[in-house]
């Protein structure tokens, strides 16, 4: 009869235990919903993270942003992350694949500095994939050293780690369009007034310096830095020290151009 009796109190116990992690679980989602659906980004702290993203239970996955944009932190390239996954978590927001399966979220290090030590970060930014009820593997931190941080790229790691597919919107730019226009404008212009004497354009050492600028703008990497939105430099959030070269092979900033140009140039001007 007592072990009849002990059954059933381990029965009720369980099934109050069930019920008691789907409520919790509910009001999760539901609390990350109402926030997603005011910001696409739900900014973070110590307690939020530790409540939404490392207790269980949890059977939604996270894509989190560690960053520093503080200005006391001096971490240029860390606006530019922002600013690229601000556009693919609007461009989530907006889409049919949005659902209560998949968030986004954000940890400052001056709003969690706790994260970063349980994380074992100490630089930014950092992007992972939390995968429901376990834990982040290696695959599941983004490696931007390699691949950059755009929102194409973002949504291309993700849709492998997530199996949800982005299609990114971004805001129209006519900056671009307006800079060729106002360069060809004055060419033409230039064109115009030196139309009686064009001499200029069959002079060699002008069209030799031309051709050694676009060697150096090459060799220096500005291509890449171009394609895969580089920062000038990178200070760590926790010491304020500056680095003008990138400790990745794959990686490099701005400034490692002009100094990779000016090295190139040293044994011509040393002359």
């Amino acid at each position: 009869m007592k072990c009849f009796t002990w059954l059933v109190f381990i029965c009720i116990c369980t099934f109050v235990n069930v019920l008691s992690k789907e409520d919790v679980l509910s009001e999760k989602i539901q609390q990350l919903t109402d926030w997603s659906l005011k910001k696409p980004i739900i900014r973070l702290n110590n307690e939020r993270f530790k409540h939404f993203v490392k207790t269980a239970p949890r059977n939604y996955s996270m894509i989190i942003m560690l960053t520093a944009l503080s200005p006391q932190r001096q971490c240029g390239v860390c606006k530019q992350a922002h600013d690229e996954f601000q556009i693919i978590a609007q461009s989530y927001r907006y889409s049919s694949a949005f659902t209560n399966r998949l968030f986004f979220g954000m940890v400052d290090f001056d709003d969690g500095q706790e994260v970063f030590q349980y994380l074992k970060l100490n630089s930014a930014p950092v992007f992972i994939h939390f995968p429901p009820k376990m834990k982040p593997k290696k695959n599941d931190f983004m490696d931007i050293s390699r691949s950059g941080f755009s929102a194409e790229q973002v949504a291309k790691w993700i849709q492998d780690r997530a199996d949800v597919h982005i299609h990114i919107f971004r805001p129209p730019n006519y900056s671009g369009f307006l800079l060729v226009v106002l360069l060809v404008t004055m060419i033409g212009g230039l064109l115009y007034i030196k139309r009686n004497s064009l001499e200029f354009l069959y002079n060699q050492v002008a069209w030799g310096m031309f051709v050694i600028l676009a060697i150096l703008i090459c060799i220096s990497g500005q291509i890449w830095n171009s394609i895969r939105g580089s920062p000038f430099l990178h200070r760590n959030p926790q010491t304020g020290q500056i680095g003008l070269f990138s400790g990745s092979s794959g990686y490099q900033f701005i400034a490692e151009t002009y100094v990779v140009s000016l090295r190139t140039l040293y044994p011509f001007l040393a002359d």
